[in-house]
């Protein structure tokens, strides 16, 4: 096999491991999903592995002005939110030029942790990013599976 077709194999192989991130958007009063992305992630439901921490990165357009913005995470067991904390939920401090334009193309990132003593089960993640009204600039969810390594 030449060395070019072996490169080529070796670049795909990460493409053909993951399955690209399948979410649900649940609801975005004041804003644009564009895309959503967590990693690591190979496979869904997403494995969450406990002590690890893992990177999200949401592309969003704000349909508002508005001075700042928070995040809110639930854990949805049985269809009820129990929240999740984070160490940092101010929006403007994640990646995000605050005040947010209306018609402007955003890219959320932050970082969440999984603690050590969460139970290991499955569970849906719902994130939203809210404005000042308390209103949805993005909301989506994705299944997870809390695990150890």
């Amino acid at each position: 096999m030449s060395l070019g077709r072996v490169v080529v194999l070796l670049l795909l192989v990460p493409v053909v491991l993951c399955e690209p991130l399948v979410y649900k958007d649940c609801g975005c009063d004041r804003g644009k999903l564009i895309s959503v992305d967590v990693s690591p992630c190979p496979k869904q439901p997403c494995p969450l592995v406990r002590g690890s921490t893992y990177t999200i990165n949401v592309t969003f357009t704000s349909g508002e002005v508005t001075p700042s913005c928070s995040a809110v995470v639930y854990g949805l067991i049985r269809d009820l939110p129990v929240p999740f904390p984070l160490p940092e939920s101010d929006g403007c401090k994640s990646g995000i030029s605050c005040p947010l334009q209306s018609g402007t193309t955003y890219t959320y990132l932050t970082k969440m942790y999984i603690k050590p003593l969460y139970p290991k089960m499955r569970l849906v993640v719902e994130w939203e990013l809210r404005d000042t009204d308390n209103k949805n600039l993005f909301c989506w969810e994705i299944p997870v599976q809390i695990v150890d390594a």
